[in-house]
Formats: structure tokens, sequence, C-alpha cells
């Protein structure tokens, strides 16, 4: 075998074993960890949260130093205007200033550097918790469609049987040639249903493409993640909320914010260093300065500043206080759903669906006996239908529920 042949052969393998890792089943956390990945949003906040890091760094340094360079003692008038080198006065400088800004100043800048930084990163766990979130009830959303498309599946064939059954009865003389068109009748209308499902499939894997690309239509695996919760401990880690966070990192920025208003009370210095040269006939010098800020009138200037960041303060403490009471109202009613519908799923499948299976076996056996109606054969068959599909429904809203309680007060506490 030639090495082109040989080349081809591996290429092709190769080729094979990228389409089946392609078509390997999309897991509930390869979907999140594919939608973390992916996120524009989350890009974005980590660039907010570099570009704060980035400025932390000359937070608490000196101003850039200032080069000068000038003429002293210029004359305009007298025998000598207009020369630089007939007075003993004049001289050509050249030099460097420096500010100095006070300490509290210099290190309430740090301190508001670091705390842009906090902030920035408490701001991207909230995004990051929101993409995770949406791409979880993304996922559970087109897990449950596929249930339910699967029932109708085991629905078609019951059909078929049923159908024939029909047909035995008429053909043994039991039942009436209209009958015959009522399993017909009922193959139409689950095929609407089933189409109404199938639309909405295909907005479910829109939905799921959002978060994680084109491999949103790749197959879904049968594991449901394990999203146990615990209201107690929800309860007690509540203030352990990403976005209430946020308001920690904010409230630690206004601080810093208002020691620096407060530092503008302290004085600033700077210093000059300046070489003049003068004609050689005289001499060259050398000048020192140095300045000092002077804060004037702190009640127009200084304290008004220190105000307004202190009031920040108190509109950080309220808007948390509010934040906070609302999550609480979140979770209890969160919870109150999650609770009710455990209750209503136990409920189902113990008692509602085993009593909709008796009632159809009941209206069957009296309709084969001779005993029954038809009519009253499918609408017991209807009620079965609807209660496998409601149970689908109840267990997809609770697991809703429980991601959106997983994903808003219980992630962060893993």
């Amino acid at each position: 075998m030639s090495f082109r042949r040989i080349s081809s052969t591996l290429l092709a393998l190769l080729a094979g074993m990228s389409g089946l890792v392609q078509a390997a089943p999309l897991s509930f956390d390869a979907a999140l960890d594919i939608a973390e990945r992916q996120s524009p949003n989350l890009a974005s906040s980590q660039a907010q949260m570099l570009a704060a890091q980035a400025l932390a760094i000359p937070a608490g340094a000196l101003p850039d130093p200032k080069i000068f360079a000038g003429i002293d003692n210029y004359p305009l008038s007298g025998p000598d205007r207009g020369q630089l080198n007939a007075d003993a006065m004049t001289m050509q400088k050249i030099g460097v200033m420096q500010e100095f800004p006070n300490d509290a100043k210099r290190q309430a800048r740090v301190a508001v550097a670091t705390a842009a930084i906090e902030t920035a990163a408490a701001q991207r766990q909230v995004e990051r918790l929101k993409v995770r979130r949406g791409a979880a009830l993304a996922w559970l959303n087109r897990y449950y469609l596929e249930r339910k498309l699967a029932l109708f599946a085991s629905l078609d064939q019951e059909n078929q049987l049923w159908a024939a059954a029909v047909r035995a009865q008429i053909t043994a003389g039991r039942g009436q040639i209209a009958d015959s068109v009522m399993p017909k009748q009922e193959a139409v209308q689950l095929a609407d249903r089933r189409d109404d499902l199938v639309r909405d499939l295909v907005k479910a894997k829109a939905g799921l493409r959002r978060y994680i690309g084109a491999e949103a239509d790749e197959p879904l695996t049968d594991a449901l993640p394990p999203l146990v919760i615990d209201a107690g401990q929800l309860r007690q880690h509540l203030y352990l909320h990403p976005e209430l966070q946020v308001f920690v990192a904010e409230t630690h920025k206004a601080e810093a914010e208002v020691r620096e208003a407060q530092a503008m009370k302290k004085s600033d210095w700077g210093v000059e260093l300046a070489y003049q040269r003068r004609d050689p006939r005289f001499g060259n010098m050398l000048s020192v300065q140095f300045t000092f800020e002077i804060p004037v009138s702190p009640s127009t200037r200084q304290d008004p500043r220190i105000e307004a960041r202190q009031q920040e303060l108190y509109r950080l403490d309220a808007d948390r206080e509010a934040m906070l009471r609302n999550h609480t109202n979140e979770l209890e009613n969160d919870l109150a759903d999650y609770q009710t519908l455990a209750r209503q799923l136990e409920r189902a499948n113990q008692t509602t669906l085993p009593l909709a299976q008796q009632k159809i076996d009941l209206q069957y056996a009296a309709w084969r006996a001779g005993k029954g109606d038809l009519t009253a054969v499918l609408g017991a068959r209807r009620e079965l239908v609807d209660q496998r599909l409601k149970i689908i429904d109840l267990e997809a809203q609770r697991s809703a529920t429980a991601a959106q309680l997983h994903f808003a007060y219980g992630e962060h506490l893993q």
C-alpha cells in the first residue's frame, strides 16, 4: 500500500473519530461549562475585572514629575533691556518639580482601586450564575420536551393496538361500524399535539443554542442533575448571595472614597529644584523651593465632598437591605413552589396515575363485554394520556424550580 493511500485511510479514520466525538451526548454539566466558556457577557465581565486590576497598579503612585524651563528677571526697560547677560539677576533656568499628595489620600486611592477589583469580581460572579442558570433552564426545557415526544411514540403504538382491537370487536359483531373511525380521530389528535411539541422543541434548541452554540443540537444524556434543595441551608446562607456580595464590595469602595474626601483637608506638598545659568561674569545658581497646599474654606469645598460620599454609603446600605428583602421573598416563594410541586408529583405518581389506568382498564373490559361505550373508553384513555403528560410537566416544573433555587442561592455554597 502506498504512503498516499495510508495517509488517506488515517485521515478518514480520524474524521470518523471526530464525528463520533462531536456526536457524544450533551450532559447537563457539560452544557453549563460550555455556556460559561462561550458567554460574551462573562468575557465582558472578565475584561472589566482585568481593567480594574490594571488601574490598581498606579493608584498609590506619586504624580509624574514635571520639568520646567524659563527665564528669570528678564529686563524690559532701562539700559539693559532686551539683554540676557547684562544684569546679574537675569538667568536662564531649568529644573524639575515633584508633587507629594498626603499619605492618607494615597492610601485611600489604593483602597478605592482595590475595592473596584473586588466589585468587578463580585459582578462577574453574578453574571456567571446568570449564565449557568440560563443554560440549565434551557437544557432542562429541551430534556422534558424530548421526554414528552418519546411518550407520544409509545402512544402511537398503543393507538395501533387499539385500532386493531376495535376492528376485532366489529368483526366479531360486538361493535358498531362507526367505532372504526374513533381510533383514526384519536391518531389525528395525537399528531396535532405532537406537532405542537416538535415546534416547542425547535424553540427549546434555539434557546439552548443561545448559550452553547451548535452543540445545542447534540443528543442529550438521560441523566438528570442531582440538584438537592436544603431549605434550611439556603435560608441560613442567604446573605452570601452573589448580588448581595456586590454591595459588600461597593461599600468597601464607598468607604475608601469617604476617606479620600476626608484626606482632602490635609495639605499636599511639593518641591522644585532649579538650575539657573547666568553670564559667566556672575556665576550660576541652584534654587530649591517647597510648596504646601492650604485647604481654605472647608465648609464649601471639602465638607460637601465628604457629605456626598457619606450619603453614597447610606444609599448602598438602603439598597442592600431592599435587595435582601426581595431575595428573602423570592427564596420563600420558590421554596413553597418546590415543596408544592414535590407533593403534587408524588400524588400524581402514587394515586392519580394508577386511578386513571384502573379507570381505562374497567372501561375497556366493559366495552369488550358489550356493556360499555367506546366513547367512554376513549375519554378514559385521554385522561390517562393527559395524566402522563402532566407528570412530565410537574417533573419539568420541579426541576426548573430546583435549578432556580440552586443557581440563585445554592451554587455559591459549594
